[in-house]
């Protein structure tokens, strides 16, 4: 199944964002359940993240969003796990 996980940055929390970038990104690499990923940015800056995971329940795309270094260093305002279905592309 896929999971889309949308994420949304503490306001002023940039640096956060690129203090942990490459521990998220490393996460993401040996995790291996992420289908496709990138920021999101408003007036050139990063400020949110949209995650695609291949996962077997609901329960292990919270697990995974549990771990990432990103929300551990406690980088986001909000998260949510939802089960996405790709339609087109």
């Amino acid at each position: 199944m896929r999971f889309a996980v949308i994420c949304r940055d503490k306001p002023g929390h940039l640096e956060v964002r690129q203090a942990n970038r490459a521990a998220h990104l490393a996460y993401i690499d040996t995790t291996g359940i992420v289908e496709m990923a990138g920021p999101f940015i408003e007036d050139g800056k990063m400020c949110g993240t949209l995650i695609v995971l291949q996962a077997d329940s609901l329960d292990e795309a919270r697990q995974w969003v549990a771990g990432d270094p990103y929300g551990k260093a406690g980088l986001f305002e909000s998260v949510s796990v939802t089960e996405w279905k790709k339609v087109i592309g």
